[in-house]
């Protein structure tokens, strides 16, 4: 029997959420905080949703990337170009694209693609693309099984395990480094984030996120639990009727790394990887997207502090489902209820990531999009996230 795609990413979300709590054991306070806040809620799709977030360093580990998580019913949604916030990747969510699909597993993957060109360094932009030239992220068995998925429109049974395995394995964290002391720390002075995408053998997870239905809760739980919360949440503030999403992190781990030196093997700290928690609510339209934009923008001229100015620069959005529905700013299905937003927002991605660099990396000035590009280097085209919003409203 074939295993569908759907539940060959159920399997695979649950095996990297095993493999990510052994890694990183804070992982494990968050899910048991998550766990509580979300009650009997727990046993829902509230309770098994959760993305991971990933950077690669070439364009043909973004090709590998996509095809894998093809084989798994996930397809590449939205173009989020972080240059805008300093950061040197762009960046794409896969997930699936069906209400039934989600309802089996409610899995994605953000996905950030190096821009080398953003490395002003000629030599360090050289030493950067040779080191990368020649890296292969799948094993060779999970690339031999997904041809076989490819070819065959699925995997049977035991092949499905082992495809799998193979998938998870890409994701591991690898404590041993690709690049010598030297290259690393050159890399470092750059920017953080360059040194994590390029100095590794692959694309370990930074983070794997639960969905919390009460993120303002979740933060004083984390707080509580010992773990060193970011002090704001990023996205939209509280509000009666949750709209697009809101995240929290505890800072990155310091972990131990082996790198290559003339005399042998040296150890160093390397700080990347940190936990996150999100809360969605409903997908905007195109106009309530653009009043959102305007309201963040208002907030960031603010001289108060965050959390009032976002109070006061989102005062006059709606905060009524009725209302939100009659001034056609929010998605609604054939039931009456709020569609779910399933993406992601490049600010506040920045602003996660950015707090967890460690690092005062403002080397970067804002840059420019280039999803044409970046389509290039994935080999697909980015599907339109308000067309399939669309495409589920009522």
């Amino acid at each position: 029997m074939t295993i569908p795609a759907d539940h060959l990413r159920a399997a695979f979300s649950d095996r990297l959420s095993d493999l990510y709590r052994r890694e990183v054991p804070a992982y494990g306070t968050l899910l048991d905080i998550v766990a509580a806040i979300n009650g009997d809620d727990s046993g829902t799709r509230l309770g098994s949703e959760r993305h991971g977030a990933i950077r690669v360093g070439q364009p043909s580990e973004l090709r590998d990337i996509a095809r894998l998580f093809g084989a798994m019913g996930m397809h590449p949604v939205g173009y989020y170009d972080l240059s805008v916030a300093g950061l040197p990747v762009h960046s794409t969510a896969f997930r699936p694209v069906a209400a039934e699909s989600f309802a089996i597993s409610p899995f994605r993957m953000f996905t950030s693609l190096l821009r080398p060109a953003m490395i002003a360094d000629d030599e360090l932009r050289a030493k950067t693309l040779d080191t990368l030239e020649g890296r292969d992220i799948l094993p060779e068995r999970g690339r031999e099984l997904l041809e076989k998925a490819e070819s065959d429109d699925g995997l049977r049974e035991s092949a499905a395990h082992d495809f799998v395995d193979a998938a998870v394995s890409v994701f591991a964290w690898r404590p041993r480094a690709r690049v010598g002391l030297a290259l690393y720390r050159d890399l470092l002075d750059v920017h953080r984030l360059i040194a994590d995408i390029v100095s590794f053998q692959g694309p370990h997870m930074n983070h794997l996120t639960p969905r919390v239905k009460d993120i303002d809760a979740a933060q004083g739980a984390m707080r509580d639990a010992g773990l060193e919360a970011k002090d704001i949440i990023e996205g939209p503030p509280t509000r009666r009727c949750p709209i697009l999403l809101r995240q929290t992190a505890f800072k990155a781990l310091s972990e131990q790394v082996e790198f290559k030196t003339p005399d042998g093997w040296e150890s160093a700290a390397h700080t990347a990887r940190f936990g996150e928690i999100e809360q969605r609510g409903a997908a905007l339209t195109p106009k309530g997207r653009a009043l959102y934009d305007e309201c963040l923008a208002r907030a960031k001229r603010s001289d108060r502090d965050h959390d009032r100015a976002m109070a006061d620069a989102f005062a006059d959005f709606p905060d009524d489902w009725e209302a939100l529905r009659a001034s056609g700013l929010a998605y609604f299905g054939a039931n009456g209820h709020a569609l779910t937003y399933e993406d992601f927002l490049p600010v506040s991605a920045a602003g996660i990531f950015r707090s967890n660099l460690r690092s005062a990396d403002d080397g970067f000035g804002a840059g420019h999009g280039d999803q044409a590009g970046f389509e290039r280097a994935m080999g697909r085209e980015c599907l339109d996230m308000f067309a399939l919003y669309a495409a589920d409203a009522a």
